[in-house]
């Protein structure tokens, strides 16, 4: 989609030549011929708003599922991620070493580590007594590993043994998702005494829980024949918080010449980041990205052909007027320039309801799968460009009509 941005900069020009002349006309002819039957002009708005809405609704999904890979990595609080050299994306469990951060800690510019500690435990529905897996995240309560206010708030009561907190956007499967649930978790009595906003992704199915390191132990330092039994000496994630002013670079750098060649030293943010080290796998190890890519084509296919009957049945019903201002001398540049302004037209006014409706399923979206639907201002501009695109390409098709026109032959001559 990032791809429509440069076609925004090439076409602001022309979009600006043919709105200035629009705006320039005494009788504006094109909005005129859009406008003259209602009832036609909403089926027109209606056939580009669909458009619309299948682009935006192909590629929310899409960036839906990889944001969602993200949206926990970028909440932690650190600058810098240690992690298992073998591990190659969150779903994958390879712990490492816990005293690779204490020796972190050694370097100058390192201002604290943090440990945290993931895994999968089956959950019982409080309701209907039905297990499901869920992904469990834990940390020292003391600790700022997540400052997110709801986490925050009950940092004592995580300390309880037995306590956890519950994703509220966590799939219905789990049953009620509110403070004060008992139930089970890994066939071990589990309190709730709070809640917390996430979501789900590939890893969390089902939905997360946080909870303790030392519940995290109660929970599993034995899982039975068939896991590893987990324990505080090997962890899942290690952060690193990194002192003010600190070349973050060139800090990566000595750790990773420094530290044991078992753990990989990666900046959290930036294009070789941690969390687009996790972005990119999944985008290029799974067929989502192209799956929806298809259909965004799909949907840019449908809404050239849904614009070009638009704009070629507006054509035939005002042939006779069209060869009339050949007649008096309007050339074909000024025709095609009435038909293009159409276009433009319809990839406004068809745009904005369309972007309305799409907001709204991405809501509603969010609230059934888990997933996390941004409408971000640049997708927005993308998916613009994309349907101000598809409009001038239905309209350059269209107007092919006009220009052939021949007066003489409309009018019997």
């Amino acid at each position: 989609m990032t791809c429509v941005v440069p076609l925004i900069h090439l076409t602001t020009p022309f979009f600006a030549v043919f709105l200035a002349s629009l705006l320039m006309h005494r009788t504006p002819l094109s909005l005129l011929n859009l406008i003259h039957d209602r009832k036609k002009f909403l089926t027109s708005l209606a056939g580009v708003t669909f458009a619309v809405l299948l682009i935006f609704l192909f590629n929310g999904f899409k960036n839906a599922l990889y944001d969602s890979q993200t949206q926990l990595l970028e909440k932690f609080n650190a600058e810098i991620v240690i992690i298992n050299r073998l591990k190659n994306n969150m779903f994958v469990p390879r712990p490492f070493a816990r005293r690779r951060l204490y020796q972190a800690k050694a370097f100058e510019g390192v201002v604290d580590t943090f440990a945290v500690y993931i895994s999968e435990a089956r959950w019982k529905n409080p309701v209907t007594y039905r297990t499901r897996p869920v992904r469990v995240i834990a940390f020292n309560p003391s600790e700022p590993v997540l400052p997110v206010a709801d986490v925050l708030a009950h940092q004592d009561d995580l300390r309880l043994p037995n306590t956890a907190l519950i994703d509220t956007r966590a799939r219905n499967d789990l049953g009620p998702r509110v403070s004060g649930i008992m139930t089970e978790l890994a066939n071990r009595k589990i309190f709730i005494v709070g809640t917390f906003s996430l979501g789900t992704d590939f890893a969390a199915g089902n939905g997360n829980l946080i909870m303790s390191d030392q519940n995290f132990l109660r929970y599993f330092s034995f899982k039975g024949r068939s896991s590893e039994a987990r324990s505080f000496a090997a962890v899942d994630l290690g952060l690193v918080k990194v002192a003010p002013d600190t070349d973050i670079q060139k800090l990566i750098e000595i750790l990773s010449e420094n530290l044991p060649k078992d753990v990989l030293v990666l900046p959290k943010d930036g294009p070789d980041g941690f969390v687009m080290r996790e972005r990119k796998y999944w985008e290029e190890n799974t067929n989502i990205g192209f799956v929806f890519s298809v259909l965004t084509a799909m949907g840019f296919v449908v809404g050239i052909i849904l614009v070009y009957q638009i704009l070629y049945t507006d054509v035939a019903d005002h042939w006779s007027e069209y060869a009339t201002l050949k007649a008096i001398g309007y050339d074909n540049m000024f025709l095609f320039g009435v038909v293009i302004q159409e276009a433009i037209i319809l990839s406004v006014l068809g745009f904005i309801p369309g972007f309305l409706i799409s907001s709204m399923f991405y809501n509603f979206a969010a609230d059934i799968t888990g997933l996390v639907f941004q409408m971000t201002l640049e997708r927005v501009a993308n998916i613009y460009g994309m349907t101000f695109v598809m409009c001038l390409i239905s309209g350059a098709i269209a107007v092919r009509k006009v220009q052939a026109t021949d007066p003489a032959e409309v009018f019997g001559l």
